[in-house]
């Protein structure tokens, strides 16, 4: 049995994306849909600048094409404070007209093929029984504890491993597993300065096993870095994809702005 390797987890994720029934918002009255559209802006605003919670970040996108209307992201050091964000959107005056389009559900993942595929040979780690430094500290905290970047484009996608019958990524030797992440990972180090990444894990949390949100100002980089990346041979023989959903940054006076009819 190859042994699986072990995941850095951090904050709870939420996607969030809804549709406007922009026909029944069009018909309501216009001092309503105005109360209404402020009662969302300060709960968004409230949501930016984490009011509820101890720390963690939100954002909000508009959704280009028929998927979805709004992307509203959480990350949250805990599910319930996301269950409660979801919970308030839910009921606001402008939750009437949303739709669910679609959701997921996942936390902050780092992993570590490489100790996983070192143990696995009998190898020690680096760092192994030592304390992390404080410099190693701070990076996984920003890893592990991401704040939305200040840029203008989202793209976000969910993602699992092929299970096969001749093709299977969790019956791969560690040592292949962390080769092939290692050649994916020098790939994406293509694009730093122009994407920024972050991977969630949803494994028994929801229907795919991972999600990855995509950040940049330049919205052709998710093309070019998605293209590239399909050619390393983990995502050509291994990788399942979902749909992607690709949104422009949205803040609270943009969002009254989106809404206006």
């Amino acid at each position: 049995m190859s042994p699986a390797p072990e995941t850095l987890d951090g904050w709870y994720a939420l996607h969030d994306i809804r549709h406007i029934d922009w026909t029944g918002w069009k018909d309501l009255d216009p001092a309503q849909r105005e109360q209404a559209v402020a009662e969302a802006q300060a709960f968004f605003a409230a949501a930016e600048r984490v009011e509820d919670a101890p720390e963690g970040s939100s954002a909000c996108y508009a959704v280009l094409g028929h998927k979805g209307d709004l992307l509203f992201l959480h990350f949250r050091p805990t599910l319930d404070a996301l269950l409660a964000l979801e919970q308030r959107l839910n009921r606001l005056a402008l939750a009437r007209f949303l739709r669910p389009a679609t959701s997921f559900v996942s936390v902050v993942e780092l992993s570590q093929h490489g100790a996983a595929a070192r143990a696995a040979a009998g190898e020690a780690a680096p760092g192994d029984g030592r304390a992390p430094s404080p410099e190693d500290q701070a990076y996984l905290e920003r890893r592990l504890k991401p704040r939305v970047p200040d840029m203008g484009y989202i793209c976000f996608y969910p993602m699992s491993k092929r299970r096969g019958e001749h093709l299977n990524w969790y019956t791969l030797p560690p040592m292949e597993r962390a080769e092939l992440m290692k050649e994916h990972g020098l790939t994406g180090r293509k694009y730093a300065g122009k994407v920024i990444q972050v991977v969630t894990g949803a494994m028994g949390l929801d229907d795919w096993e991972w999600g990855v949100t995509l950040f940049a100002d330049d919205p052709l980089q998710f093309k070019k870095i998605v293209y590239e990346m399909r050619f390393d041979r983990v995502s050509a023989q291994y990788g399942l994809f979902g749909s992607f959903y690709v949104g422009r940054r949205l803040t609270p006076d943009g969002l009254a702005e989106f809404l206006k009819v």
